[in-house]
């Protein structure tokens, strides 16, 4: 492996709360970790974050620790199940709400220390288009929008990605369909999707697949487990696992874009031949 082998950054969003996004970064995160990726899971929900009480982990320090120059990202990362690592984000801080074009710039400079320890950053937003969501949405390489059969989810992730599209030069999505009764149903999501998508919007989606409505997720999450140590066998974690062979084959962006992104001095220096 190259020193300066890029990073695979994967932004997990939305648009709508209650769609299954934090399960799926956690599931995605530690299915890769299953396939020998070295993975780093950012919780980007900054005022609500939950993957470390979803995980049964003890946060000690998080994310406004960094922030304030008191820790670097190295004392609050926290290991996770097949041995991912958890960045936690603060819960119920109002000011990390409402940070500053400087302090997100200063957030997404600071991964930069951890560029040889991981393979894949996985980000998982928190609800809506504020900010932050959007800062760190276009600082990743790749963004999955996650869907549901609900109006408003489509509604939502459409006004996400024109969003993004428009105003932040965000030109690819791909697209996973949640909380499904059938593979057909998944499939219609992403075509009502795609279809608005196509009629206005400068953009292309990519459709990466469902994962089925599983009662083992609800059970896991009373557990304060992952679905895939909870139930590794269930038709949910299957699933979640053939996604994870799929986001793993996705090549790595290797040049820069032009604008904030994570591990931007790796891909000023990156070796492109790995």
């Amino acid at each position: 492996m190259s020193a300066n082998r890029p990073v695979k950054v994967i932004a997990v969003t939305g648009g709508k709360g209650g769609v299954g996004k934090t399960n799926l970064s956690i599931n995605l995160s530690i299915a890769l970790a299953e396939l020998r990726r070295r993975v780093v899971l950012l919780d980007a929900d900054l005022g609500l974050a939950n993957v470390d009480v979803l995980l049964g982990l003890k946060a000690q320090y998080n994310l406004a620790d960094v922030l304030d120059g008191s820790k670097r990202l190295q004392d609050v990362m926290l290991n996770g199940p097949a041995g991912i690592k958890v960045v936690p984000a603060s819960s119920g801080v109002q000011q990390m709400t409402s940070l500053s074009p400087q302090e997100h710039a200063a957030l997404i400079y600071a991964f930069n220390e951890l560029a040889d320890q991981l393979d894949v950053l996985m980000i998982d937003t928190a609800a809506g288009i504020s900010d932050t969501v959007l800062s760190f949405v276009q600082a990743a390489q790749e963004v999955i929008i996650v869907v549901c059969d609900e109006p408003s989810s489509i509604t939502d992730a459409y006004a996400l990605m024109k969003l993004l599209n428009a105003d932040h030069g965000v030109f690819r999505f791909r697209v996973i369909a949640n909380m499904t009764r059938s593979n057909q149903e998944g499939i219609n999501l992403f075509n009502k999707l795609n279809g608005v998508c196509e009629r206005f919007l400068d953009a292309s989606l990519q459709y990466l697949g469902s994962v089925p409505f599983d009662e083992n997720v609800r059970k896991s999450v009373q557990k304060r487990q992952s679905l895939l140590e909870f139930a590794p066998r269930s038709k949910a974690a299957s699933a979640i696992r053939v996604l994870a062979q799929k986001i793993d084959q996705w090549p790595v962006q290797a040049t820069p874009r032009g604008h904030l992104e994570f591990f931007l001095e790796r891909l000023l220096t990156a070796d492109v031949s790995v």
